[in-house]
């Protein structure tokens, strides 16, 4: 990967990174698109509205994807160069869509998002890679930011761009337009990158790790995707499914500890502040899932909003994100990765507990706390990337920047469903005690002043439930910014060989 540094000028680069971020943007945006249009597209699959958790596969499908193959195919990128594993996620991703559209049952349009996730996940962790190809150390986590921001981007913009394109083309057109813009998204990759060198000094790729990773990951996936959290902390297929990925999990732990080709070779690798950016990332990861859960029951539960109105309550959080990832990686360009990845987790921290006091108190104005968390958050994104493509070797980037997404991924689903269940399990004590009030044989005006004091309590129990559960986050972030300390600091001038290349 060194001789990208060495042929590629400032302005090639700038425009290298600019359109693998394209890329990133556009699997982002696929992400979110189908928030909006959900509803319109199961009524052509017979699925009543009242059941939505029916079309739950087509979210859990791409999240599937999106999870289980990054290690795979992180690697595959070290071994054969960025621009070929682009090119093949870029056309991954339109077969996937070239599916989507043109199913016409549920079965054929899951595998199609699938398919879809599988490479619009890959293309994060190898943009991020490439990153490190192009950029010396102390200008890569301004990149990042970019690279962050472009990701988190797709939060934003994917169920505006899915209801703008709906309502002209109808929901098919959303996966018909990702054609001409996987196309040129290639075009751009294949202008702006210069032919990377395949890798043949025994950087060989462990396909047996690789699969038994993806499947360990794609396993933990399902079983922790919960669609209707209300009536349990997992579903009903998650107990089996976590243990049997637990099972893989060892089987693939026994595989590198016996094989002499290992999906991470530990040589080179700094383990400890490499450990403490993914356990950071972990936190990041459950914090986020958490919050863009909570808001929108809290919306629609304590604030009377409908699915719409609690979308743009959620929007104060989303908003920040983006945002807070420009700040994190120009920050971190000029303090090192410790310094921003600290302050960003200690201020969501103060940001959680002041939304839960807000709750907690029946206060207005949780829109300011919702952008300052979500800003907070996206300050860590760069610094996370940065410290672990810092703290392992050149050949092993692609590895260590799946790394960190997949332990974001992980933190979202194991936080939501952690969190949810001790949630609930709190506002059923709170509410044990009370009894429902029924209107037979007390004058209706006892009733009514009984049914009055029922549903505050009700209200009550409900603002302390989510009070406390974003108390919890406030307190993971605040977990999240000690470990903080393990990341590297300020990048010296000779820290690394990599700094020779000329500054972007």
């Amino acid at each position: 990967m060194l001789s990208l540094k060495k042929r590629s000028p400032r302005g090639r680069r700038r425009l290298a990174i600019g359109a693998a971020g394209t890329a990133v943007l556009l699997g982002s945006i696929d992400a979110y698109v189908l928030v909006s249009v959900l509803v319109h597209m199961i009524g052509e699959f017979d699925i009543p509205v009242n059941h939505l958790e029916r079309a739950t596969p087509l979210v859990t499908g791409y999240l599937l994807g999106y999870t289980a193959g990054m290690p795979l195919l992180g690697r595959l990128s070290d071994r054969f160069g960025r621009k070929i594993v682009i090119h093949a996620c870029l056309a991954v991703f339109a077969v996937g869509s070239v599916v989507s559209a043109t199913a016409t049952e549920l079965v054929p349009l899951v595998a199609g998002r699938a398919l879809q996730g599988l490479a619009g996940g890959a293309l994060l962790p190898v943009t991020m890679a490439l990153a490190a190809d192009l950029f010396p150390p102390r200008r890569r986590p301004a990149v990042l930011g970019w690279v962050g921001a472009a990701q988190e981007l797709g939060a934003v913009l994917g169920p505006l761009f899915g209801a703008g394109v709906a309502a002209l083309v109808g929901w098919r057109g959303i996966f018909w337009i990702n054609l001409p813009l996987a196309l040129l998204a290639g075009l751009a990759i294949q202008y702006a990158l210069p032919k990377s060198e395949t890798r043949r000094d025994g950087a060989r790729v462990d396909l047996v790790g690789g699969l038994l990773l993806a499947t360990a990951l794609g396993l933990f996936t399902i079983g922790l995707y919960n669609p209707d959290p209300a009536d349990g902390v997992l579903p009903s297929w998650g107990p089996p499914t976590v243990i049997a990925g637990t099972a893989v999990l060892a089987a693939f732990g026994l595989h590198q500890w016996r094989s002499p080709t290992r999906l991470l070779d530990p040589a080179g690798v700094a383990w400890r502040p490499f450990a403490a950016g993914l356990a950071a990332s972990l936190a990041a990861g459950a914090v986020l899932m958490v919050t863009l859960v909570d808001v929108q029951l809290y919306a629609q539960t304590l604030r009377g909003l409908d699915s719409t109105g609690g979308a743009l309550l959620l929007l104060w959080f989303l908003i920040g994100l983006p945002v807070g990832a420009l700040l994190g990686g120009f920050t971190a360009s000029r303090l090192g990765e410790r310094l921003p990845t600290l302050i960003g987790f200690a201020a969501a921290a103060a940001a959680y507990q002041w939304l839960a006091d807000l709750i907690a108190s029946d206060a207005a104005g949780i829109e300011p706390a919702l952008a300052l968390a979500g800003a907070a958050l996206g300050v860590t994104i760069a610094p996370l990337s940065s410290a672990a493509l810092r703290t392992t070797p050149e050949d092993s980037h692609g590895t260590a920047s799946a790394a960190v997404v997949v332990a974001r991924m992980m933190g979202m689903l194991v936080g939501v469903a952690a969190l949810t269940s001790w949630s609930l399990h709190r506002f059923q004590e709170a509410t044990a005690d009370l009894d429902t009030p029924l209107p037979f044989g007390i004058p209706e005006a006892e009733y009514l002043a009984l049914q009055a004091d029922y549903l505050k309590a009700l209200d009550a129990a409900l603002a302390t439930q989510y009070a406390e559960v974003f108390t919890a986050a406030a307190a993971i972030c605040a977990a999240a910014a000690l470990v903080a300390l393990a990341i590297p600091g300020r990048v010296r001038a000779r820290t690394s060989s990599l700094t020779a290349a000329p500054p972007g």
